[in-house]
């Protein structure tokens, strides 16, 4: 970040306005608590530009899917998460002048973070034309113990005069999503209501037809002490508000607070929703500011408690990774499985704000590691989603099932083909998302019972998309695009290929060791599914006669047929104004270059590391990574993770400082967009999977540590199966602390060790 910013542990510190980057700092300054979340407009009012973005999760539009030619198959709809009711607005006048920064003169502008308490303070001195000095302070939070709630304050503060500010809270539904077709607007007022109590707003969505009730009271205060001013209510269609005037007196604190209750018919009966949404609004407001700011601390001291990561000798990394943190724990807790993690949060309208596989790829081992209940709910967003994963592969004229590249129900709701029908790598992801959950955890229950049905049916897909070549006598898996991007439409992608064939192996694996544990249970679902074996039989078939691009020569994988046939040049030999490619280059000169968007065979090494040995792996890695530009933001942390395996410290250090500020430092032009909340997850791991070497191998949970050259030392805390760890690697030594949980064996670099709760684990670092 440059000099405007301040480097801190906890905090995100702007020092000086900048309107020229507003869009990039509503996105950096974006808060939530996984029921609903905004972008870091302000709250008064604002003429620049600006994306004035409120979201609540799990509310969406099915948005008709527009193009120029039409494919059978191409999904009806984009559903988008949409704008909703904007509760921050608070207009402000200074005898009678308005306050809009983007035309009012003032000075000591200065917007902080504060993400150990989740709290978003703003503050300038306003200079008015004839010399009144005001300071104004704003707060912001939204409550991680009460979803439904959030809270504002304002603070005026005349300096140097009398005078009359004039507040105006308000309640405006009337709102667009900037990616709507044709400007379309989603909600319709149901009801609204206000008076001198308090000002309620109740809209449904069309289409979908959710209800939303928001509800909002305020409190003012004059150097402290409680005030009753009148207030003018305003009311026009969808739009509610109060306009107050206060009495200003040189060096005399004036305060609004302003007490918000957001309530959804996705949580309430629709009949009783704008009581609730009432009732909670009351309570809050006799519970006050101070006590509701209270109960949200601690939930907040709660999950640093569980997911904290502190790095002692580097301030840029430690501000990074919190940040990270931060944005993860603010946007999603869990505890609702018809949800799921969008790769935006609650910043941006990008990508419909909507999952991918980005959450079994990097958020789910995040969760996995910190609480693995929230891992198992994301495992049960897919189970429920099966009928409509099998009606996505029908579409292509497939058994089985693929899983959407975009959802929100289920259902797919991407709006390009090459992404939709040709990514088909997703279903992969998921797979292994069992797996991972079960390895980790130990609990077969949920693979048996649930997981089951879902490779089953991804195997299905697989088996039936592939493509037999009897000149080779080989599987092969034609028309696809891999995770790179970069290529579209390729054959014999081989990150594609080997998963597909991993994910028949663990379903093959798996169902043996069901009929081992339980016939009957085996029975069962084999009744169920109608799962006879001459289908296992095929897939074994595929399984021993898949066909692997390789490059003998250079003992690589070939990330496709073909791939070797471009002109091979190495990022470092590219002009730098011509990166990002994406915002520099043609598509079409995108798709004929070398050029590799993120981890494409690398990510295989991320999901099944132990299947290569180090020196696979660094072949590979040495002659992928530099060609690798690193334009999608999940890409560092994987390619970290895999640096950190093979020896490549250095490297994995680089990646992850990359991972670590990507949107702090905007390396990819795009955080105005919205931050790249799924890659964040990937950052995290970088540290524990990748620098202190994390595992789980047959059951056994290892560690192999290094300490990199910039730090001092970093310590985070994990749980695995009923067991609290503390991990703290240090220059000359690695620490274990069990917290909680039965005995544990450790194995450190190779060497077993005892754990037990309340033992610490001292050994030397080498």
């Amino acid at each position: 970040m440059d000099e405007r910013f301040i480097l801190d542990e906890w905090k995100i510190i702007e020092t000086s306005f900048a309107p020229d980057a507003a869009r990039f700092l509503e996105s950096i300054f974006t808060l939530g608590n996984s029921h609903m979340g905004l972008r870091g407009f302000f709250e008064e009012e604002y003429s620049g530009d600006s994306l004035q973005g409120t979201y609540i999760a799990g509310i969406y539009y099915p948005d008709k899917t527009r193009v120029g030619w039409w494919k059978n198959g191409y999904p009806e709809f984009f559903a988008k998460i949409i704008n909703s009711t904007n509760w921050i607005g608070i207009n402000l006048a200074l005898d009678g002048e308005r306050i809009d920064l983007a035309l009012s003169s003032f000075k000591n502008f200065r917007r902080e973070l504060d993400m150990k308490h989740g709290k978003l303070t703003r503050s300038f001195t306003l200079l008015s034309k004839d010399g009144k000095e005001t300071e104004i302070v704003f707060t912001r939070f939204l409550s991680m113990a009460e979803p439904n709630l959030a809270c504002i304050t304002i603070k005026a503060t005349p300096l140097n005069h009398h005078g009359i500010l004039t507040v105006t809270p308000y309640l405006d539904g009337d709102v667009k999503n900037e990616d709507a077709n044709y400007g379309e607007k989603f909600w319709q007022k149901v009801n609204q209501k206000i008076n001198s109590e308090y000002a309620l707003l109740s809209l449904k969505t069309k289409k979908t037809e959710f209800l939303v009730s928001t509800a909002m009271s305020v409190k003012i205060f004059i150097d402290s002490v409680p005030q009753n001013f009148e207030k003018k209510l305003l009311s026009k269609d969808k739009y509610v508000g109060y306009e107050i005037e206060i009495p200003l007196t040189p060096n005399k604190p004036v305060e609004l607070q302003k007490f918000i209750s957001v309530c959804t018919s996705r949580d309430f009966e629709k009949n009783t929703l704008e009581q609730v949404t009432r009732n909670k609004l009351q309570t809050a407001y006799k519970k006050g500011y101070n006590s509701l700011y209270h109960d949200h601390v601690q939930v907040m001291e709660r999950k640093w408690e569980d997911s904290d990561i502190i790095i002692s000798g580097d301030l840029k990394a430690q501000q990074g990774v919190r940040y990270c943190i931060f944005q993860l724990n603010q946007s999603y807790n869990g505890k609702d499985p018809r949800l799921n993690i969008g790769p935006k949060g609650f910043s941006g309208e990008k990508y419909g704000g909507v999952t991918y596989w980005d959450t079994e790829a990097l958020c789910l081992p995040f969760y996995l590691h910190t609480n693995d209940q929230i891992a198992r709910n994301l495992l049960f967003y897919r189970y429920y989603h099966l009928p409509q994963a099998k009606e996505n592969a029908s579409k292509l004229g497939l058994k089985g099932a693929l899983y959407p590249m975009v959802t929100i129900d289920g259902h797919e709701c991407h709006n390009e083909w090459e992404i939709t029908f040709e990514e088909i790598h997703r279903n992969a992801a998921i797979a292994h998302a069992i797996f991972n959950y079960t390895n980790y955890t130990g609990d077969h229950s949920y693979l048996y019972t649930y997981g089951l049905e879902v490779l089953i049916e991804i195997s299905r897909f697989w088996a039936d998309r592939v493509s037999f070549n009897p000149r080779k006598n080989k599987y092969m898996i034609l028309g696809v695009t891999g995770p790179n991007e970069y290529e579209n439409n390729v054959n014999n992608n081989w990150y594609t290929n080997t998963m597909a064939v991993w994910t028949l192996e663990y379903t093959i694996k798996s169902l043996n060791e069901l009929k081992e544990l339980n016939r009957e249970q085996y029975n069962q679902l084999s009744r169920k599914l109608d799962l006879e074996p001459e289908e296992l039989n095929k897939w074994q078939d595929i399984i021993e006669k898949m066909y692997y691009p390789i490059v003998n020569e250079l003992g690589i994988f070939e990330q496709n047929d073909l791939y070797m046939d471009k002109e091979q040049i190495l990022v470092k030999d590219l002009p730098s104004e011509e990166l990002p490619l994406n915002k520099h280059w043609s598509w079409d000169r995108i798709l004929r270059s070398c050029f590799i968007k993120q981890a494409d065979v690398i990510q295989v090494f991320y999901f099944l590391p132990e299947h290569f040995d180090i020196e696979c792996k660094r072949r590979n890695f040495d002659f992928y990574e530099p060609r690798t530009v690193h334009e999608s933001s999940l890409s560092p942390s994987i390619h970290s993770i895999v640096a950190s395996s093979i020896g490549y410290h250095d490297k994995a250090y680089e990646l992850f400082l990359r991972s670590s500020r990507l949107d702090l430092e905007n390396y990819n032009h795009d955080t105005d967009e919205g931050i790249h909340l799924t890659s964040m997850a990937g950052n995290w791991l970088a540290i524990v999977l990748g620098f202190a070497g994390i595992a789980v191998n047959n059951g056994k949970f290892t560690l192999d540590p290094y300490l990199p050259e910039a730090w001092d030392s970093y310590s985070f805390k994990l749980t695995f199966r009923d067991r609290r760890l503390g991990v703290t690697v240090l220059k000359d030594q690695i620490n274990i602390k069990q917290y909680s949980g039965d005995p544990l064996s450790i194995y450190l670099r190779g060497k077993e060790y005892l754990s037990s709760n309340g033992k610490t684990l001292l050994t030397e670092l080498v």
